[in-house]
C-alpha cells in the first residue's frame, strides 16, 4: 500500500515558475521537479480545495500551469473537523491568524489521515521550530499529525 501524500500548494508554484536567478530557490525547483518526475508515483497523492484556490491565484497563464499540474489528483473535502483543526492550530499558538490558509493544509491533511505534507512553505508549515508545537495540537485534538517534509526530505524510500 502507498503512502498518502497531501501536496501544498508550493509544490505545483515551484513546479510551474520560472527558473530562479536565487541559486537556493532553483535548487527547490530542481529538487521539486526531480522529486515529481521520479518519486510521486511512489505515492497516493491528494490535494484540497484550498490548493485549487491557490493555484488560481496571480497570473492568468501561471495559474492554468499550476492548474494543469494538479489535474487528476484526489481532491480532499472540508469538513467542519478540518475547520475546527485549523482554528485549534491558530487559537494554540503554532499558526499565525495571518497564515490561517496554512492551519488548513495542516488541518485537512491531519483530519483526513495523511503520512506526509509535502511543503516549501518553510515559515507556518514545514518549520523545524513550529513543527512541534503542530505535532501536539494536532495529538491534542485527536489526530495524528502528518509528517511534514519538503521534496528533498521524500526523496528516498
Amino acid at each position: 500500500m502507498k503512502s498518502k501524500v497531501y501536496i501544498e500548494t508550493s509544490i505545483p508554484s515551484y513546479l510551474a515558475a520560472r527558473r530562479s536567478q536565487d541559486v537556493r530557490v532553483l535548487a527547490n525547483q530542481e529538487t521539486t521537479t526531480e522529486w515529481w518526475e521520479n518519486r510521486r508515483t511512489h505515492f497516493d497523492l491528494f490535494i484540497s480545495e484550498f490548493v485549487l484556490a491557490e493555484a488560481a491565484l496571480g497570473d492568468p497563464a501561471a495559474a492554468r500551469k499550476r492548474l494543469g499540474i494538479l489535474r487528476g489528483i484526489s481532491v480532499l473535502d472540508s469538513t467542519d473537523a478540518v475547520r475546527a483543526l485549523g482554528s485549534a492550530l491558530i487559537a494554540q499558538g503554532p499558526i499565525s491568524p495571518r497564515a490561517a490558509i496554512d492551519a488548513l493544509h495542516i488541518a485537512i491533511a491531519a483530519v483526513n489521515g495523511m503520512e506526509y505534507l509535502l511543503t516549501w512553505n518553510c515559515s507556518h508549515i514545514a518549520n523545524a521550530v513550529m513543527r512541534p508545537r503542530i505535532e501536539e495540537v494536532c495529538r491534542t485534538e485527536g489526530y495524528e499529525p502528518p509528517v511534514i517534509c519538503t521534496p528533498l526530505e521524500l526523496m528516498e524510500e
